[in-house]
């Protein structure tokens, strides 16, 4: 599995040093870590507050896009986790919607969260979701529906913007766009 993430990253642009990248072909559920209410993120690798929001961002069919950090890393990457939450009565079945666009991205990344963007207003450079060599997202994926009530783990990994850049506009297809702080 090592091997393949290294592939991935490298086949990106650039190696990631002192931590995991995320797999592109699975989603990365929270873990319990204890008593303290604290959460785990594997796609950042690090502990997370679940009640730490940056930003929400509104979505078609009572979707809510929680953003609890926006990480940049020595690698060159930013990874912007969160909470996709259901709030509605009725199951939700339009996460298609959410991916890119590119015919790369729909063969290779099925229900994935793959259209996200990070936009730069200051350098006016939009960034897409980064994609393995095999043109996967490197992004949560295999999700086909949210429950009612439903809260899931997502995670979406960018191309940094340059080190001077520390807010951006994000957006989700079908989501409202807000400006979230990236931490170094």
């Amino acid at each position: 599995m090592a091997a393949v993430l290294a592939l991935a990253v490298a086949g990106c642009g650039g190696e990631s040093e002192g931590g995991e990248t995320p797999d592109s072909n699975t989603s990365t559920a929270p873990k319990e870590s204890g008593s303290d209410n604290k959460q785990e993120d594997t796609a950042a690798g690090e502990e997370r507050d679940p009640d730490a929001r940056l930003a929400v961002l509104k979505g078609a069919g009572s979707m809510e896009y929680t953003v609890t950090s926006a990480v940049r890393d020595s690698g060159g990457f930013v990874t912007v986790t969160g909470d996709m939450k259901n709030t509605g009565a009725e199951d939700f079945y339009q996460v298609p919607g959410w991916r890119g666009t590119e015919k790369e991205i729909l063969l290779g990344s099925g229900d994935a969260v793959s259209g996200g963007t990070l936009v730069d207003p200051q350098g006016k450079k939009r960034y897409y979701v980064l994609r393995d060599t095999d043109g996967r997202c490197l992004c949560t994926s295999g999700l086909s529906n949210v429950k009612s009530g439903q809260s899931v783990p997502v995670f979406m990994q960018f191309p940094a913007p340059p080190v001077g850049t520390t807010e951006v506009d994000f957006t989700i297809p079908t989501f409202d766009t807000v400006k979230i702080k990236i931490s170094e």
